[in-house]
């Protein structure tokens, strides 16, 4: 696909596609083919496309028993799973929106949801979702079917149908069913994370789902278009995992292995050995910050050998991104460090077969970056959000640090005069559900899409990110600071996981740390701390003096106004789909400054 695409072309090229078609495309072809693979205790369990269309069929049979009907809504409740597929499937053959929400919702949050998508039905993953849904079922009179997944003491209500049951309908007849879909049914809602007022359900149709995946996947080389092995761990609310290992899982026919809990991501990426990996930046910080642990444990002149290493692999990576030629000298060092540093390593952590990493939904520390890519793994980072159907800038290949890539094919990004990133074209939403004031707000009388970030373009047309624009700190004396580069190097000590940067109003910056609840215990225990939980080692006079001396050698390379005057660390662990961070792992700023004010205050009191 050329890169000057324009949105007439691109809209030539997804002419008549649906995302229906796209399985019942993968079902013809490659009907015996592995779709979807789970595990099921401490076997492997599998369905070959013919299988998951099977199933999509008898679930849409049900669903129209039922009276489900074209534009409405079916909630999912549920873990990484194959039901999640087969599922949303099954809505889509009915031209129903099928719409995920996050595993952690409360109560209260199933019940905003739930009713403000008017959904007829939900499918719970397991009993303690649905006693979180029947809390709240008198209060949405929509709702008329609830079905549970995982039930094996039987202890559903009457009226609370088994998954299991949903397969007993007869199949609808798919080839009629996807002829029936129009290129602007709403396919789904993705709900916002809701960190400012409540969530917004950005709406997404078939025109927007296979207008994406065009501009995206057409990027790709031929060889790393198809059968690409995947783990899918992320929420399926996220647009970021519909879209890579749903969406992306259907047109590019990918193996894709479910994992209910992204905690357990490293043990399946050792036994799947996937080949395509996407992941917020936080995934590819603590796979570094495991790395490096690794290395450090077998002791002696380790950990400077392998940073010599990875200075080799970094030059080389640097060469390749920008397509210049790698001098035979180095080639022959950077093949012998790769042996004997870096393959090892790879295979260790389930990377020795990646063919394309990626990173979005939050600011990627340089580090990281660097780390990635001198390791050898092909890393690179992507831009978007819900409203474009997940991406707007990519470069999976010539990829640049600090940048997220050129704009998709077929789509306009540019920037405001006050620097806010812009984007138009077929990938955006055409608003947000039952929400004209807001949609008002973030959408312009000439299509474009205000993504709220601040942004910087090269000579090349790279996109930089520099801010959230609601996010920069004015101080009390109207100086504007970006936290999010000064949090991505606090968060480049070994010791800290989390950062959060005070200043907003303030008269200088201060900053919240939390450990990295995996390698600060063990340079503990390699100091011979005995009390090594988060709490403890967050007041130990040690690990205070490490990481103060950290922090004051990274602040120099700030100006005055961006340096941290004063910090404190926490004893917690800020987990995915919390009050502080959203489910990929963004900081909640208003969540970190609610829990901790006193904290915050006592900074600057004293």
């Amino acid at each position: 696909m050329p890169e000057t695409l324009t949105r007439e072309q691109l809209l030539e090229d997804i002419e008549g596609q649906t995302v229906g078609q796209w399985l019942l495309d993968a079902a013809a072809e490659q009907p015996d083919d592995v779709a979807l693979r789970w595990k099921d205790g401490d076997a492997w369990q599998q369905w070959s496309w013919a299988q998951v269309l099977d199933r999509a069929s008898r679930i849409a049979g049900t669903f129209r028993s039922w009276g489900i009907e074209p534009g409405d809504s079916v909630a999912l409740f549920l873990r990484n799973r194959p039901e999640f597929h087969v599922a949303d499937l099954g809505g889509l053959l009915c031209r129903a929106k099928t719409v995920s929400i996050y595993n952690s919702s409360a109560p209260e949050q199933v019940e905003y949801l739930l009713g403000h998508m008017e959904a007829k039905a939900v499918i719970c993953d397991d009993v303690e979702f649905l006693e979180r849904l029947l809390k709240v079922r008198g209060q949405l009179p929509d709702l008329e079917h609830v079905v549970v997944v995982d039930d094996p003491e039987d202890l559903r209500p009457d009226d609370v149908l088994s998954f299991a049951s949903l397969l007993e309908g007869d199949p609808v007849d798919v080839e009629s069913a996807v002829a029936a879909s129009q290129p602007d049914d709403v396919v789904t809602l993705i709900y916002t994370s809701g960190t400012t007022g409540q969530p917004k359900g950005v709406m997404l149709d078939h025109t927007n789902i296979c207008a994406a995946g065009q501009a995206t996947f057409g990027l790709l080389r031929e060889e790393d278009r198809t059968g690409q092995r995947m783990v899918s761990y992320l929420p399926m609310a996220h647009i970021a995992e519909r879209m890579v290992s749903h969406y992306g899982w259907l047109r590019q026919r990918h193996v894709v292995t479910t994992c209910p809990d992204p905690t357990a991501l490293l043990p399946y990426m050792v036994a799947v050995r996937p080949q395509v990996l996407f992941g917020p930046p936080r995934v590819f910080e603590k796979l570094r910050s495991g790395i490096l642990a690794a290395v450090a444990a077998k002791g002696g002149d380790s950990a400077e050998k392998f940073e010599q290493a990875l200075q080799v692999g970094q030059k080389v990576a640097a060469l390749e991104a920008d397509d210049q030629p790698v001098p035979p000298e180095l080639a022959a060092m950077h093949q012998q460090v790769d042996a004997v540093a870096f393959a090892p390593l790879r295979t260790m952590v389930g990377l020795d077969e990646m063919r394309m990493a990626f990173t979005g939904a939050a600011p990627l520390p340089g580090f990281v970056f660097d780390f990635m890519r001198g390791i050898g793994v092909p890393f690179s980072e992507i831009y978007g959000m819900s409203e474009n159907t997940g991406g707007m800038t990519w470069d999976p290949y010539r990829v640049k640090r600090r940048a997220v890539g050129r704009a998709l094919p077929g789509t306009e990004v540019v920037l405001a005069e006050d620097g806010e990133v812009l984007c138009r074209g077929p990938i955006v939403t055409r608003g947000y559900y039952k929400d004209p004031e807001r949609t008002a707000e973030a959408f312009d009388d000439d299509g474009w899409l205000h993504t709220g970030d601040i942004g910087e373009f090269d000579d090349e047309g790279y996109l930089s990110i520099v801010d959230r624009k609601k996010e920069l700190i004015i101080t009390a004396g109207g100086k504007n600071v970006s936290p999010a580069n000064i949090e991505a190097m606090l968060k480049s000590l070994p010791l800290v996981g989390q950062a959060c940067v005070i200043g907003d109003d303030r008269p200088f910056l201060t900053a919240l740390l939390v450990l990295d609840p995996d390698a600060a215990p063990g340079w503990a225990l390699d100091k011979g701390i005995e009390d090594r939980s988060l709490a403890a080692l967050a007041e130990d006079p040690m690990v205070l003096e490490e990481i103060d001396r950290g922090v004051r050698e990274v602040i120099k390379g700030f100006n005055n106004v961006e340096q941290i005057k004063k910090w404190t660390v926490l004893g917690d662990d800020w987990v995915p789909d919390s009050a502080q961070l959203t489910a990929t792992m963004k900081l909640k700023r208003r969540g970190v400054h609610a829990t901790y004010s006193d904290q915050i205050e006592a900074l600057y009191d004293s």
